[in-house]
């Protein structure tokens, strides 16, 4: 999806985004854990680092949130943390020490988002930033993560396989036009959904109707040829959406996998947001 990228702390960015995209301004991360060159460090932590971190929860004031799809954080062995957070991507730097994660300065992209993903973000924000306490628990996929900040708030997160593009079954999550990123029609969440086969197909359902054609994947494009579907009538957000999916699935666009999130944008800016479902289910 095209984005702009902007260095400020993650914080300060996720506490002024807005509907529109709004400007972002500059401030530091709590960095007391800072190598002090702009970049972080790891050293011994209990299997943080290494792992795509999907993001399950947000407890802020003993209050629970689950996380939008696609939220997740991973976290290198050279103290550098990227993911998203429900709408936006950011980049951050971090120090791994023992079970103490520090998040300091870093990058976010400014897509302006639904005013409830936008609502998750700050609080996100606000929780990754400063000093954490890491937990890990369990072993292999399926590994929970919570980081607990001073304060008492937490973050609860999983691990999870990567997804590839075929065979997967990709549930639609959000609509994209430009560099706005908006939900579903309200009631048709979870009816979208399409799998693409090893064979150059794809089939699924539109949020009404049920549909099959071909899809050519080369490199970061798959070209649609024209779908076939069935010819049900549905209540208006079922048909505003199969219009606006069957205005993406159309033509040479191009794709984004990851880890189990997808994105999909036409060359008129139009796109889909999906999310793959959680392994074993």
């Amino acid at each position: 999806m095209r984005t702009q990228r902007m260095a400020v702390s993650v914080l300060a960015v996720l506490g002024t985004l807005t509907l529109a995209g709004c400007g972002t301004e500059s401030g530091t991360g709590a960095g007391s854990g800072d190598s002090g060159d702009g970049s972080g460090s790891v050293r011994t932590g209990p299997g943080v680092t290494g792992v795509h971190w999907t993001v399950s929860s947000l407890t802020v004031g003993g209050k629970k949130t689950a996380a939008p799809a696609g939220a997740h954080v991973e976290i290198d062995s050279a103290g550098k943390a990227t993911g998203n957070l429900g709408c936006n991507r950011f980049t951050a730097d971090v120090t791994v020490e023992g079970d103490k994660v520090t998040v300091g300065p870093g990058t976010t992209t400014e897509m302006g988002c639904e005013k409830d993903v936008q609502q998750f973000e700050k609080a996100m924000g606000r929780a990754l930033s400063g000093e954490l306490t890491a937990a890990v628990a369990g072993r292999g996929d399926g590994k929970t993560l919570t980081l607990t900040t001073a304060g008492g708030d937490s973050i609860a997160l999983t691990s999870e396989p990567p997804a590839p593009l075929a065979g997967t079954t990709w549930k639609v999550t959000g609509l994209v036009s430009g560099s706005v990123a908006t939900s579903l029609p309200a009631g048709t969440e979870g009816k979208a959904h399409l799998t693409f086969g090893k064979d150059g197909s794809v089939e699924g359902n539109l949020g009404c109707n049920s549909f099959h054609g071909t899809a050519e994947v080369s490199g970061s494009t798959i070209t649609f040829g024209a779908l076939a579907s069935t010819r049900k009538m549905c209540p208006g957000p079922e048909m505003e959406l199969e219009r606006a999916l069957n205005g993406v699935l159309a033509g040479r666009t191009t794709y984004e996998v990851s880890h189990r999130s997808l994105s999909i944008e036409a060359a008129n800016g139009k796109g889909l947001a999906a999310s793959a479902p959680a392994a074993g289910k």
